[in-house]
């Protein structure tokens, strides 16, 4: 095993270790740079203590991700260099993460169809993280590829499966760094007991059926924290606020239009908004500035109309996930309520219910595995969907279908968005 050179101090676990080369990628302006961008974007609005950044969140992946591979390492799975490889990649994984974190990342798509994990890759090979990384006798690119789960398949991809996977310890520290943070309980889960009942079936991680409590309770608490969280409707509000003053000023500022990593390693939460906060009040440019300056001020949009919808249905969402109908939809309010077409957004954010990863090369991505002992040390690979009737009843997609409005138009855009969608259920109507 390699030789730890220092440690730091973390609410959740207590001291994260790490090597020589982590010392080197965690100092380096790539990393660093995750200091300045919150990992919850919005969240502090309505969780004050919910500040915390993307820095410490990819230091407890690394530290979960080393857990793992010692696991991983013991059972003969892997060897010392996959052990550090692992790690690396785990601090690396969110390098490519934008102003707003998951905000920044709806415009980018918008205008040149690119994901963090694009931006992520790009930046370990063209940036110090190259040198540090082959310095310390290792590949970039497997580091890069490894960093997104796209590691090449077979017994090599079980490294993938660590971060990006059903279970990944990407999803187990932002449960119990997110709850923590922000002072909810949902999120709190048994880690040590989840990494410790992962076994390797058939180069699959499979979650061994003694610890069926421990997996249920992990995915109902993702599903909770999205709902009390993440989908919160007042950290929606931010958000959205956030993503449209973005999406107005981006050709005034060239947000997604970076060229070299410089230009990207200077977009952060702050640039962005003294930037926006700074441009001429003008035009369209106008409606950015008002929303950014919302945005700081707490004065953020209201939700007139939401419904939850829990389903199912793979193609349900794309109604209203289809920008253009959203946009018709919006400016459809906007005519009925006599109010600015640029203060009614329609916002739905949609995720599957239970995290499906499709594995990296293979074809099962709906089966979350679950192990049944045969013998020592003999699995046979079983659908969680058999087994569990509390996860089945989570299988599906979260949808949230809001209107959003600000403070003086409240009432008018209500009246339209009921005249349009029909009341909401009495347990989804908004108070006023």
């Amino acid at each position: 095993m390699y030789d730890f050179v220092g440690e730091v101090r973390d609410p959740i676990y207590k001291y994260i270790a790490f090597t020589d080369v982590e010392r080197q990628l965690m100092d380096s302006p790539p990393v660093q740079r995750l200091r300045r961008i919150k990992q919850l974007a919005g969240a502090h609005f309505t969780y004050a203590s919910g500040e915390h950044s993307r820095f410490p969140h990819v230091l407890g992946v690394m530290h979960l991700a080393g857990k793992l591979g010692e696991k991983l390492r013991e059972g003969g799975f892997m060897d010392g260099d996959d052990w550090q490889k692992l790690r690396m990649a785990a601090m690396l994984h969110d390098v490519g993460h934008g102003p707003f974190s998951h905000v920044y990342e709806d415009v980018l798509n918008k205008y040149r169809k690119m994901t963090h994990e694009d931006v992520a890759r790009w930046l370990i090979l063209n940036t110090a993280l190259k040198d540090m990384i082959s310095d310390a006798g290792y590949s970039p690119a497997e580091i890069g590829e490894l960093a997104v789960g796209r590691l090449a398949s077979g017994r090599r991809g079980i490294l993938n499966q660590v971060i990006s996977g059903h279970f990944d310890v990407d999803i187990m520290d932002y449960l119990v760094r997110d709850s923590h943070h922000t002072g909810v309980e949902y999120g709190y889960v048994d880690v040590e007991r989840l990494i410790g009942s992962i076994v390797v079936v058939d180069d699959v991680l499979a979650m061994n059926v003694n610890a069926m409590a421990a997996l249920e309770s992990f995915y109902i608490a993702r599903y909770m924290m999205f709902k009390a969280v993440y989908f919160h409707r007042t950290v929606r509000a931010a958000e959205i606020m956030a993503s449209k003053a973005m999406d107005i000023a981006n050709e005034a500022l060239g947000l997604t239009s970076f060229k070299t990593p410089d230009d990207f390693l200077r977009l952060d939460d702050e640039y962005v908004v003294s930037s926006i906060m700074s441009l001429k009040d003008e035009g369209r440019l106008h409606y950015a500035r008002d929303l950014m300056s919302r945005y700081r001020d707490r004065r953020l949009l209201k939700a007139v109309f939401e419904t939850f919808l829990h389903h199912e249905h793979k193609l349900y969402p794309t109604l209203l996930g289809r920008n253009e109908i959203r946009e018709r939809l919006a400016q459809e309010i906007a005519d009925i309520a006599n109010v600015d077409r640029e203060y009614v957004i329609i916002d739905v954010p949609t995720v599957p219910s239970l995290p499906y990863r499709p594995l990296y090369g293979e074809h099962f991505e709906s089966e979350i595995p679950i192990a049944i002992e045969l013998g020592t040390k003999s699995y046979e690979r079983r659908s969680i969907f058999e087994l569990s009737p509390v996860v089945s009843s989570l299988k599906g997609f979260l949808d949230v279908a809001r209107v959003y409005t600000t403070t003086e138009y409240r009432g008018r855009v209500r009246d339209a968005a009921i005249s349009i969608f029909g009341e909401a259920p009495p347990a989804f109507r908004v108070s006023f």
